[in-house]
């Protein structure tokens, strides 16, 4: 699926990324000036290191287990939990299990 294309049809975003070996695949499927909506799948042991955005951002765990830490809290959010990283607070993320999450970013 290409990003802003039309869905005619119900779509299982836990099925858009598929897991791979030591690594984080990620794909996008919405891609506006006012926001962004990309799935990723991250391996066990892999993640992003601590980092911060202007914008807030949305995640929601579709698969697995991970380790969020947001300003200095740590969070163990499973398939079904959703976080809000707010703009500009340091976040970081680390699969506990290989883990899928869909990130939307709200950049308005």
């Amino acid at each position: 699926m290409e990003p802003n294309t039309k869905i005619e049809k119900t779509i299982r975003v836990v099925e858009l990324v598929d897991y791979q070996n030591n690594s984080i695949v990620s794909r996008t499927i919405l891609d506006k000036e006012t926001g962004s909506v990309t799935v990723f799948a991250f391996d066990k042991g892999q993640g992003l290191s601590e980092h911060t955005t202007p914008f807030d951002a949305l995640v929601q765990i579709l698969d697995g287990e991970a380790e969020v830490v947001i300003s200095e809290q740590t969070f163990y959010p499973t398939a079904g939990d959703m976080l809000i990283m707010p703009a500009n607070q340091p976040h970081a993320l680390k699969a506990s299990k290989p883990f899928k999450m869909m990130l939307t970013m709200i950049k308005s």
